[in-house]
């Protein structure tokens, strides 16, 4: 099989979806891959590198894009990308469909076989190629929170930790799956009074067997959401529905009683955002105020750490792409059925529930498309 991989072009997204390592594998398979000449460079990988790997370089992303059977990525395709794919052409990367109506258009009327990483699942239901990046942006969400918390960057100018003497910011963390532990692990770490809420009591008995009673842990009632949120210093959006538009559970109301100077990160954001006043922004200017309320909603957070991101990224992806590539998209979708569920549109067809029920879309079951 062709595998291409372009640039990424959304707004300082320095990711790649194949490293040079990971190219390494794919030819050892005995397929050929194509890459699009300077590919690498956020994360210090230059042409010469993928060609020791054993790719070729190509001038632009449109001969990327001619060029392969299947596109792999990190970031959903921007409106040029999309126009570039063609009928049974797999994409391989994050899609975030949900929120999403015109690329959910786009990817239907091109044909293409598109399979989001973040619906893949494995033997347990967990997300194997979301996980990495959960991880990665529920540890950025407190080193942004905390920078935000500055005054010089519209925030109380509370320091995170506190000093001795001096009370640490109130951390609330609404939700607790993988980007809530990992806010918790890092705002404790620096010291912050935290509090996770969620709506399953197993997930909060985890956090706090983990974390001991250091960790705050309620059950996600509404007014519990209000309270915490209205007295917090920091809030961290950690809330997940696969393949669905996030919950809105903060109200606009609630933002207004919460205190100047406040931050909201909304981890979420990819998915439409947990907060009524969330809009995407990105890492060329990453933040907004909404009725004294700095809002942090960065669409791609783990962009901003790209060598770390992209590394973790590959580990949990290339078992994967190798099976697509090996095997031809329809063995691999038919004998995978963790890989299978990742599958949301196919020749012209969405195969994701969520995100059919969300744009109006007539649902098609992936089995029937792969008899």
């Amino acid at each position: 099989m062709r595998i291409g991989v372009p640039k990424e072009i959304k707004v300082h997204e320095y990711r790649v979806g194949l490293s040079p390592d990971s190219v390494r594998e794919f030819v050892a398979h005995g397929h050929q891959v194509v890459v699009e000449t300077g590919a690498g460079a956020g994360i210090g990988r230059d042409d010469e590198a993928y060609r020791t790997a054993g790719a070729a370089i190509a001038a632009t992303a449109a001969e990327v894009f001619a060029a392969a059977d299947m596109i792999v990525k990190v970031k959903e395709p921007q409106p040029v990308e999309r126009r570039m794919l063609r009928r049974d052409q797999i994409l391989f990367t994050f899609l975030h469909l949900a929120p999403d109506p015109d690329q959910t258009r786009d990817l239907v009327q091109s044909g293409s076989v598109c399979i989001a990483y973040e619906t893949v699942t494995d033997h347990h239901g967990g997300l194997p190629l979301l996980a990495p990046m959960s991880q990665i942006a529920g540890r950025l969400s407190i080193q942004a929170g905390a920078a935000c918390l500055e005054r010089v960057h519209g925030g109380k100018g509370k320091l995170l930790g506190g000093v001795p003497g001096v009370a640490p910011a109130r951390v609330v963390v609404i939700g607790g799956g993988m980007v809530g532990e990992n806010a918790a692990e890092i705002a404790l770490g620096m010291g912050a009074d935290v509090t996770v809420l969620d709506r399953k009591i197993e997930v909060l008995a985890a956090l706090a067997k983990r974390f001991g009673p250091a960790l705050k842990t309620v059950w996600s009632s509404r007014a519990a959401v209000d309270a915490l949120v209205a007295d917090a210093d920091l809030v961290i959006g950690a809330v997940l529905v696969v393949g669905a538009e996030a919950p809105k559970l903060v109200s606009a109301d609630l933002v207004r009683r919460m205190a100047p100077g406040s931050i909201l990160v909304d981890v979420a954001i990819d998915q439409g955002g947990c907060f009524e006043t969330s809009r995407p922004t990105t890492h060329a200017d990453p933040t907004y105020v909404v009725d004294g309320i700095v809002h942090y909603c960065v669409a791609n957070m783990p962009g901003a750490v790209p060598i770390t991101a992209t590394a973790a990224l590959n580990a949990a992806t290339l078992p994967y792409g190798l099976a697509l590539a090996d095997r031809g998209w329809q063995a691999a979708l038919r004998d995978l059925a963790g890989l299978r569920a990742g599958l949301n549109v196919c020749r012209g067809q969405v195969t994701f529930r969520a995100v059919a029920d969300e744009h109006g879309y007539p649902w098609a079951d992936p089995t029937d498309l792969l008899r």
